[in-house]
């Protein structure tokens, strides 16, 4: 035999005592306790002297609950006062208090009506402690996010500009994968220092690696695709990835190499980022980078302090052409080329600080092709002057007079002569701005001998004309 459920308490014995009712609610368990009656208009307010959530109590009596709470919030009270005719209860609904000229004041409301015909009795708890703590907690939250984010960017940025400063960049052509130009870094991570330009791509790798590399350029320009492989360089066996990006120039294809040497194994996360921002930041050389506008996106401390400005923030967004450039075309050539070519020489070109004070620069641009976002990476070095950038060839001619008595005169005379040679071959690459062809038209010679000479296995021979007269 199944119990019948205890009919519900008859509350109406209680509807004469509300106002009691509510005092005694908020000295026991509540802040704030409202007397409404069947129009949803409050009676009468009883709430905690300590923290009172009414400012002026009197200004609410005789006045609709509905207008006390903010617009936002008044359908939860019509709502409660609904729930209250058809059930004589209302769930804990959530409210904003009009605060006035004050902040609102957050309350959790809930009521019941005492008896058929009786008052409603509404009584609430202030939230302002809870909504304080939740508050804080996001504030938290949201500050570790933008830690999060602003060690991120940081990061980026540090790669980026380390990418710009140390990255071999070359431009190979894709039939005979020759390299038509390269960067200072190239030539000082491939070929020693050495024009690289005409000489075979695969050659400036390591012997173990030169099959894989032939393999990736010739590849990559049959699918028209990037793709990346790993190598060992030269000398060190270090190991390098080396990446191949094909583009066209005018109705021939090249592509665009870039060799990164590969971090030392165990180093990630925060011990790489702080190498790289130890590497950007002490660099000699300034680094920036620009969006395809030319507007600068990030730039090192050195080109700050080649300009003589102490922010970052200072040349953000601004064009790099109000600083670089001897004329205002440099700019736009410079991107020109880098855009069409992958690599750009900007030589002796001019860098203006705000003080009107102007410093001769050597400028290499190499297009990034990484991300969605083109931009160019730009190397900005003081310029050495005539004496030092002849320095490493006459001190290579001089040392051979250390070798008389102990070489025969002709073989003295052979490698004076090749040293000679390289360089004239050097100054024609530079002057034709890596075309060897161009460059041995400059000298009279074969193309094939001028790209042995740049190798340094041409023989002691002087060059044969390119065409006996």
């Amino acid at each position: 035999m199944k119990r019948r459920a205890p009919e519900p308490a008859d509350l109406g014995t209680l509807s004469g005592c509300a106002a009691e009712l509510a005092e005694a609610f908020v000295s026991l368990a509540s802040d704030i306790a409202l007397v409404i009656d069947d129009q949803g208009v409050i009676q009468s307010v009883a709430q905690s002297a300590t923290s009172p959530i009414a400012a002026d109590p009197n200004r609410w009596v005789g006045r609709p609950w509905a207008d006390m709470v903010t617009g936002d919030t008044r359908r939860k009270v019509e709502l409660m006062l609904t729930d209250l005719q058809t059930t004589g209860v209302a769930r804990r609904r959530e409210v904003n208090v009009a605060g006035g000229s004050e902040l609102d004041v957050p309350v959790a409301f809930s009521a019941l009506r005492l008896g058929t015909l009786g008052p409603v009795l509404a009584v609430g708890r202030d939230l302002r402690a809870v909504a304080a703590i939740q508050q804080r907690f996001l504030d938290a939250q949201q500050e570790l996010e933008r830690g999060y984010w602003r060690s991120r960017q940081a990061e980026s940025r540090y790669r980026l500009l380390f990418q710009v400063a140390t990255d071999a960049v070359l431009t190979v052509d894709a039939h005979s994968l020759r390299v038509v130009e390269a960067n200072h870094a190239a030539a000082s991570l491939l070929g020693g220092g050495l024009v690289l330009a005409g000489r075979v791509a695969p050659d400036l790798v390591d012997r173990s690696s030169r099959t894989a590399l032939q393999d990736l350029l010739q590849n990559t320009g049959a699918q028209g695709k990037p793709a990346e492989i790993h190598v060992r360089l030269p000398k060190t066996q270090a190991l390098a990835a080396v990446s191949a990006t094909p583009f066209r120039v005018g109705g021939g294809l090249r592509l665009l190499l870039r060799v990164r040497a590969a971090a030392p194994s165990g180093m990630q996360g925060v011990e790489m980022s702080k190498t790289l921002a130890l590497l950007v930041d002490s660099t000699r050389d300034g680094v920036v980078v620009t969006d395809s506008s030319g507007r600068v996106l990030v730039a090192n401390p050195a080109f700050l302090a080649q300009l003589h400005i102490a922010s970052e923030d200072e040349v953000r967004g601004h064009p790099i052409a109000q600083w670089l450039g001897r004329i205002e075309a440099d700019v736009s050539t410079l991107l020109a080329s880098a855009h069409a070519h992958g690599i750009a020489h900007l030589v002796r070109s001019s860098l203006r600080r705000p003080d009107g004070v102007a410093v001769d620069v050597d400028v290499t641009g190499a297009m990034l092709a990484e991300g969605e976002q083109e931009c160019f990476g730009f190397t900005i070095r003081p310029c050495e002057s005539k004496a030092d950038a002849e320095a490493p060839w006459l001190k290579a001619l001089l040392a051979l007079d250390e070798r008389v008595g102990h070489w025969p005169m002709d073989q003295l005379l052979a490698r004076s002569q090749q040293l000679i040679q390289q360089r004239f071959v050097s100054l024609a690459m530079a002057r034709s701005r890596g075309d060897a062809q161009a460059a041995a038209g400059l000298l009279g010679i074969a193309v094939d001998q001028l790209l042995r000479s740049l190798s340094g296995t041409d023989d002691a021979a002087p060059p044969r004309p390119a065409r006996e007269t």
